[in-house]
């Protein structure tokens, strides 16, 4: 009998479901303004979103518990890239920065990048040529594809947020902005003074988004490896599908 007690455990360790008696805790940033997937609530520790859940549980299934720094994400961003956290979560890879990070094979999630305008605009779907010639408001510190960032004929203006960047398109400043669209309908649930004010006319593409692990840290490369692991169990066991499932259908109006 003990024989096959002894086989299930070592079955089920070797699957990721069990952890280690004194599992490794780390400390990994969360950026603190990018509803519904990573975001702070007034008064709770814990960064709230899809995000957040999906980096604890993946690490989790490999015997790293988690912490989070809450912070801006440009400010995340950084300290990961010098070294003061081993990650930051979320970040788009793209040709300025590809080279700064150790990325995961497999990304996080995947959410579109829409091109959003004032209500009544005419016209076709909205696409990178339609940009050319306009003034178009972007978030300081989030990451954008390279062919939009280096386009001559782009006016590109700056929000501090993504709230800003509606309110700065609903106000006539820019012609259009770039902002992800789940979370630009999800500031505008929260923001009835907009609402039929502005509208999503295009998207420039759809971006993956990744756990962005430090060079500098010395624990960057190998958690890295750890994060992929704990990504693919989750996926083989189904509990992305289903994490994935309930976030969608709590975003339903």
């Amino acid at each position: 009998m003990r024989v096959v007690w002894l086989w299930v455990f070592a079955c089920a360790w070797s699957a990721g479901l069990l952890a280690p008696l004194h599992a490794e805790t780390i400390t990994v940033g969360a950026e603190d303004d990018w509803a519904p997937y990573s975001y702070a609530v007034a008064g709770q520790a814990e960064p709230q979103g899809l995000a957040p859940r999906l980096v604890r549980a993946a690490f989790q299934t490999q015997g790293v518990q988690v912490q989070f720094k809450v912070l801006p994400f440009s400010r995340c961003l950084h300290d990961a890239e010098i070294g003061r956290l081993v990650g930051c979560f979320d970040t788009t890879r793209t040709a300025a920065n590809s080279d700064s990070f150790h990325w995961h094979a497999t990304p996080l999630f995947r959410e579109e990048l829409g091109i959003f305008a004032r209500s009544g605009v005419p016209g076709r779907e909205a696409a990178l040529a339609d940009l050319v010639g306009r003034a178009v408001g972007i978030t300081v510190g989030y990451t954008y594809p390279t062919e939009f960032m280096r386009h001559p004929g782009i006016r590109r203006h700056v929000a501090v947020s993504d709230a800003n960047l509606l309110r700065m398109l609903a106000g006539g400043r820019v012609d259009y902005i770039l902002v992800n669209t789940l979370p630009a309908q999800h500031h505008l649930q929260h923001m009835p003074e907009l609402q039929g004010k502005v509208q999503r006319v295009g998207a420039l593409n759809t971006d993956s988004f990744w756990l962005s692990f430090s060079k500098v840290h010395p624990d960057g490369q190998r958690l890295s490896v750890v994060f992929e692991k704990g990504l693919q169990t989750l996926m083989a066991s189904g509990q992305y599908r289903r994490m994935l499932a309930e976030f969608q259908r709590a975003q339903q109006p």
